[in-house]
């Protein structure tokens, strides 16, 4: 990474930036309406994609599309400088909203598999997507602040895990533009106006396997002339569930959780096969090849001891590394955040992330991705909830995010308007932390 700006300059710049920025938030708030009402789920996010690079073609950047699916890369060059990459990610999730939002999402789709489910962003990336765009646009026009190249990151696909990986074997490193850096930020159910940042491992590597276990059908009257699948399945769940106390170290962190269990179709009828489907955790990559070693052995065991007609099947279906924030990206972040808003904003956040996120595969080169050293990256996380309801939650942090409405949940409403106001603006000051000083 090239040398830092120096601090008080760059606080000084951001404090300009960010004292002209409310001519931006009205496009925010109505772009984050929009997108709520209009979700789109993973690897579908056309209509998500087109609106954000709508508004940054209108805002000067060079702007290209349909990488890695539904990508959106905007490039803005402003001289000589570092090149800074701003990341939010676009889709939602199967759910269905129960917010009361008057802007709630009623969208119901069918997938290309003919399933239709309900969709709501429940995750936040609407936040995320506006607070991108926002930011983008009072870079846009904030050009005298700064010098250097801003690149504005629109991802599909998070919550599949095949967004990032997939922009970046559509060459967004090699073909396009090569960042010094990668920031992002993340929303999270503590108060609104918060920001919390932390150096080293800030989300766990994930793993997500199917297990097709196979049997013998039969009747259920009759088990002793079948061989039970549902029974095998069972035995594997429960080893499953085994693993972080009994492979793992004590001191490390692991989980490991089925999540999904289909097979059989009567009462009274021995179905050939049962699938499982589970994700498995850990906060190092080392300790996450000790768990899939493990899912895989006794999986297989379990098989040949249940004498199993066909081998257990143990598919990867999607994975990313643990995103570790480097240690001076996220220093500079917390410096340009703590310079800026209040004191009692800026929270350390106390523990590392058991959900994952594909943001770390922009700070990890190798094969379809980008070669030589790792790109620095680093990611923060700002609240989202009513300060009135946080203030009548009791307990610490993070007993308190156990009480509110959290992510992933049909009832996840977050305080929009002061929560879209702190998330712009710490993506701009994080921006411009980076940024060299005109010439």
């Amino acid at each position: 990474m090239t040398q830092l700006p120096e601090l008080d300059s760059a606080v000084v710049r951001a404090n300009s930036v960010l004292g002209r920025s409310e001519s931006v938030m009205d496009h925010v708030e109505s772009l984050y309406r929009d997108l709520h009402e209009h979700p789109e789920l993973s690897g579908y996010e056309e209509h998500t994609a087109a609106k954000v690079a709508e508004r940054l073609v209108g805002a000067g950047y060079e702007v290209h599309r349909h990488l890695g699916g539904h990508g959106v890369l905007g490039i803005l060059r402003n001289g000589d400088g570092p090149t800074v990459a701003l990341r939010a990610d676009m889709d939602a999730l199967p759910i269905r909203e129960e917010t009361g939002f008057p802007f709630a999402s009623t969208v119901e789709f069918t997938t290309d598999s003919g399933e239709t489910v309900p969709v709501m962003h429940a995750c936040g990336h609407d936040l995320h997507t506006s607070a991108l765009v926002g930011a983008a646009l009072a870079l846009a026009e904030s050009q005298g602040a700064w010098s250097g190249t801003v690149v504005v990151i629109g991802q599909p696909a998070e919550e599949t895990m095949e967004g990032a990986a997939g922009m970046l074997a559509d060459g967004i490193f090699t073909e396009f533009v090569r960042p010094d850096v990668v920031i992002g930020q993340h929303c999270t159910p503590t108060r609104v106006g918060m920001l919390h940042h932390r150096s080293g491992p800030v989300y766990s590597a994930c793993k997500n396997f199917r297990i097709r276990l196979h049997g013998k059908g039969g009747h259920g009257a009759a088990p002793h002339w079948a061989i039970d699948p549902v029974l095998l399945a069972a035995r594997v769940i429960v080893d499953l569930h085994s693993i972080p106390s009994r492979d793992i170290a004590p001191d490390q962190m692991a989980v490991v959780t089925v999540g999904s269990v289909h097979g059989g179709t009567r009462p009274n009828v021995i179905p050939e096969f049962v699938v499982l489907e589970l994700t498995a955790r850990a906060h190092a990559d080392d300790v996450m090849d000790v768990i899939e070693a493990a899912i895989r052995r006794i999986a297989e065991g379990a098989s040949r001891a249940a004498g199993s007609p066909r081998p257990a099947e143990v598919e990867l279906i999607e994975s990313t590394f643990a995103t570790v924030n480097d240690e001076t990206v996220s220093n500079r972040l917390e410096d340009m955040h703590a310079a800026l808003f209040p004191a009692e904003d800026i929270v350390p956040f106390p523990v590392v992330n058991s959900g994952s996120e594909d943001f770390a595969f922009y700070g990890t080169p190798g094969p379809g991705r980008y070669d030589g050293d790792p790109i620095p990256t680093a990611m923060w996380f700002f609240g989202t909830t009513n300060p009135d309801r946080w203030e009548d939650t009791a307990g610490s942090l993070i007993e308190r995010i156990g009480q509110v409405p959290v992510q992933h949940t049909p009832f996840y409403a977050p305080d929009v308007e002061p929560t879209l106001d702190r998330a712009t603006k710490a993506m701009i000051a994080g921006a411009i932390g980076f940024l060299a000083e005109p010439a």
